[in-house]
C-alpha cells in the first residue's frame, strides 16, 4: 500500500476501535461492572497504534511535506489544526489513565464517571478527527503536493524514513 492508502486504512481501523471503546462504555453504564485491564489494554493499544504507528507517519511524513511546499494554508492547517489535535488525544489518554488508576484504587462512582467521560471525549476527538483528515487535510495534499514530493514521500515511507524534502 502506498503512504496515503495506509493513511486512510488506518483511519479505518481506528474508527472501528473507537467504536468499541464507545461499547465498552455503554456496557459499562448498563452493566456496572468495570474491567480495569479492558481501559488499560485500549489505552496501550491507542498509544502504540494511533499515536506511535499512526500519528508519526502524519507528523514525520505527510505533515512536514504539506508545511514545508505548501506554504501557510498548511502550515496554519497543519501547526494549529491536526496537531494540536493530536497533542488533545494525547492529554486525554494521559486523563483517561489517571482516571482508570483513580478507580482501581477509590471504586468511586465519580472516579468511574470520570473513566467515561475521558473515553468518550476520545471518541468524539478522533471521529471529528478522522473526518477532517479524510475529507478535507489528505485530499488537500493529495491534490497540492507535487508529484515529486509525493513520490519522494513513498520512497521515504517505505523505507521508514522521516521526510526531509
Amino acid at each position: 500500500m502506498t503512504l496515503m492508502e495506509t493513511l486512510y486504512d488506518e483511519h479505518e481501523k481506528i474508527a472501528a476501535f473507537i467504536e468499541t471503546l464507545q461499547q465498552k462504555c455503554v456496557a459499562l453504564m448498563e452493566h456496572g461492572t468495570f474491567n480495569a485491564q479492558e481501559f488499560h489494554d485500549a489505552i496501550r493499544h491507542i498509544r502504540e497504534y494511533a499515536d506511535k504507528e499512526h500519528h508519526q507517519k502524519e507528523e514525520r511524513l505527510l505533515f512536514r511535506a504539506m508545511v514545508k511546499e505548501l506554504g501557510p494554508a498548511a502550515e496554519n492547517l497543519v501547526q494549529h489544526g491536526m496537531l494540536v489535535e493530536h497533542d488533545m488525544a494525547r492529554l486525554t489518554v494521559s486523563e483517561l489513565e489517571k482516571a482508570v488508576q483513580a478507580y482501581e484504587e477509590t471504586k468511586s462512582a465519580d472516579a468511574k464517571l470520570d473513566v467515561l467521560a475521558h473515553t468518550m471525549e476520545y471518541v468524539y476527538l478522533l471521529r471529528r478527527h478522522i473526518a477532517k483528515e479524510n475529507g478535507a487535510v489528505y485530499p488537500f495534499a493529495e491534490r497540492n503536493l507535487k508529484p515529486e514530493t509525493m513520490q519522494k514521500l513513498e520512497e521515504d515511507f517505505q523505507a521508514g524514513r522521516s521526510f526531509e524534502g
